[in-house]
C-alpha cells in the first residue's frame, strides 16, 4: 500500500517528464481532491497509507493531467475571488488574468444599485465574483451557450448571490436597456493561431476561444453595437489578445469614449482594455 508521500513523489515525477506545468503542485492538489483533504493537510499525514481505490482514482486523474486536461476540470471547481466555481467542459477554466481584470474594475465600481452585464459569461465568474463584492449591484450573466448559462445558474446558487441569467447572442437579449458597467471576455483567438496554443485549451469549448476577423470579431461588434445599451459615463471591462492592444485602440475610435485605455497582464502582455463612455450632445 503507497503512502502518501510515496504517491506525491511518483506523481511529480511522471508529470515532470510529460513536461506539465507545475507538476509538485498539480500532484498535491489532485491527491488532496481524491481524499477529500485541504492540500496543505497531506503534510500532516505524509507516511499515512491510501486506500487501493483511491490510489486507482488518484492515478486515473493524473493520466489525464499528463495529457493535458486542465486541473480546473479533474477537480471540477476552480477559485476565483472568494468565489468557489463549479467547472466543466461547458465553459473555460477561469484563468488569473481575468481574476486580475475584476479586481482592477471593482476599483470603479461602487456598491450602488447599478446595473452590470456580464457578457459572454461562460461560468460567471466574473459576474458572481462582482455581486459578492458589490451586492447593491444589478448583475446579468448572458452567454450564447446553454450548458455554460446552466454552470453559471449553479454557479451562482452555489455562492450565494443573486443574479439573472440570459441566454443570447452578444447584446441581443438586452435590447431597449442600458447598463452602467460592462464585462466581456469573449473569444478573441484568431482561427490560423488556435492549433498553436498549449495542449490545455484544446480541451476547453472551441467557440469560446475562436473569433472571426483575426480575432478582432468581438470588439468589432461591440464598438458598433455597444453605444445604445449604455447609460451615460458607463464603464466597460474586457479582456483581450497579448497583442492586441493597439488594434483594439483603433477599433474604438469614436469620439464617445471619452476615455479609453489599455494594460498589460503580469507578464508585460496587452490583456486589458476599458473605455469610458459619454453621451454626445445632440
Amino acid at each position: 500500500m503507497h503512502s502518501i508521500r510515496e504517491l506525491l513523489q511518483l506523481s511529480t515525477d511522471f508529470l515532470k517528464k510529460k513536461e506539465i506545468t507545475a507538476p509538485k503542485l498539480c500532484a498535491e492538489e489532485l491527491l488532496a481532491f481524491v481524499l477529500n483533504k485541504k492540500r496543505l493537510d497531506l503534510f500532516l499525514d505524509y507516511d499515512a497509507p491510501v486506500e487501493e481505490g483511491e490510489v486507482a482514482r488518484y492515478r486515473s486523474l493524473i493520466k489525464r493531467k499528463s495529457e493535458g486536461e486542465p486541473l480546473g476540470y479533474l477537480l471540477e471547481t476552480a477559485e476565483f475571488l472568494d468565489c468557489v466555481l463549479a467547472v466543466s467542459p461547458a465553459v473555460l477554466v477561469p484563468r488569473q488574468e481575468t481574476e486580475i481584470l475584476v479586481s482592477m474594475a471593482l476599483k470603479e465600481i461602487p456598491n450602488k444599485p447599478k446595473v452590470l452585464w456580464d457578457l459572454c459569461s461562460g461560468s460567471g465568474c466574473m459576474g458572481i465574483a462582482a455581486k459578492k463584492h458589490r451586492p447593491l449591484l444589478n448583475v446579468t450573466l448572458a452567454d450564447l451557450s446553454f450548458e455554460a448559462l446552466e454552470c453559471a445558474k449553479a454557479n451562482a446558487k452555489q455562492n450565494e448571490v443573486d443574479v439573472t441569467c440570459v441566454q443570447g447572442d452578444l447584446l441581443a437579449p438586452f435590447e431597449g436597456q442600458k447598463a452602467d458597467f460592462i464585462f466581456c471576455n469573449p473569444p478573441y483567438v484568431a482561427e490560423e493561431d488556435y492549433p498553436k496554443l498549449e495542449k490545455e485549451v484544446h480541451f476547453e469549448p472551441r467557440q469560446a476561444h475562436i473569433a472571426k476577423e483575426r480575432g478582432l470579431e468581438f470588439y468589432l461588434r461591440l464598438a458598433a453595437e455597444l453605444p445604445p445599451f449604455l447609460a451615460s459615463e458607463a464603464k466597460i471591462f474586457l479582456e483581450i489578445g497579448h497583442n492586441q492592444g493597439a488594434q483594439v485602440l483603433e477599433i474604438f475610435h469614436q469620439s464617445h469614449w471619452k476615455q479609453k485605455r489599455c494594460e498589460k497582464d503580469w507578464a508585460g502582455n496587452d490583456r486589458f482594455f476599458f473605455l469610458e463612455f459619454s453621451h454626445e450632445l445632440p
